[in-house]
């Protein structure tokens, strides 16, 4: 993302640059450059305003799927190691189980 906002905040600065520079070359009396300069400053804060806000609902948007991806995965590794400990205790209550037979075996002898 972040080339992605530097390269527009590049392209909109670039294009505010050479309309003023445009402008103020251009032969017209100062009144009209002046207004001029004031509604091509107040198209680039509107564009810019409107990239921050595209650029933030993409930031938003991508943390929101990024968490429920994250929060998906976690609980498939929960879930995952919820099986191996039940497979550990079912091995282990088996090995005891085993044991005991054998003691009870050394127990009558």
């Amino acid at each position: 993302m972040g080339k992605e906002s530097n390269t527009i905040l590049g392209i909109l600065a670039g294009t505010a640059i050479g309309v003023t520079l445009g402008i103020l070359f251009a032969p017209d009396k100062g009144s009209n450059t002046r207004q001029r300069i004031a509604d091509e400053a107040g198209h680039a804060r509107d564009k810019m305003s409107e990239t921050a806000h595209d650029l933030r609902d993409k930031v938003s948007n991508t943390v929101t799927h990024k968490k429920a991806d994250f929060d998906q995965q976690l609980e498939s590794i929960v879930s995952d190691v919820s099986h191996k400990t039940e497979d550990v205790i079912t091995s282990l209550e088996q090995k005891l189980s085993d044991l005991k037979a054998k003691n009870k075996k050394f127990q009558k002898s």
